[in-house]
């Protein structure tokens, strides 16, 4: 697994930045493509992939514990679809 950090750390040895600097772009974008999905249905990172809201409507489900039924809420969750490779030829 790769944390935000580590991203950082590659932004800034290979654009000369801080890792503040970077830390902060990282961020920035990450922070952007919420707020785009939030507005919108989907987004697209051309090369790379696919944000989507999607929404889960209410259902019952039940509570393990007691295995009393238990409304579950309608909810939204941002899903990710990577962009398939070319085929190269």
């Amino acid at each position: 697994m790769t944390s935000t950090n580590e991203i950082a750390d590659k932004i800034a040895a290979d654009n000369t930045l801080t890792k503040v600097q970077a830390k902060g772009i990282v961020e920035a974008v990450f922070k952007a493509i919420a707020e785009a999905t939030g507005s919108d249905d989907e987004t697209s990172i051309p090369r790379f992939g696919k944000f989507k809201l999607k929404a889960s409507p209410q259902r019952e489900g039940r509570n393990p514990s007691t295995g009393a039924t238990v409304k579950i809420a309608a909810s939204k969750k941002l899903t990710f679809t990577p962009k398939r490779p070319s085929r190269m030829h």
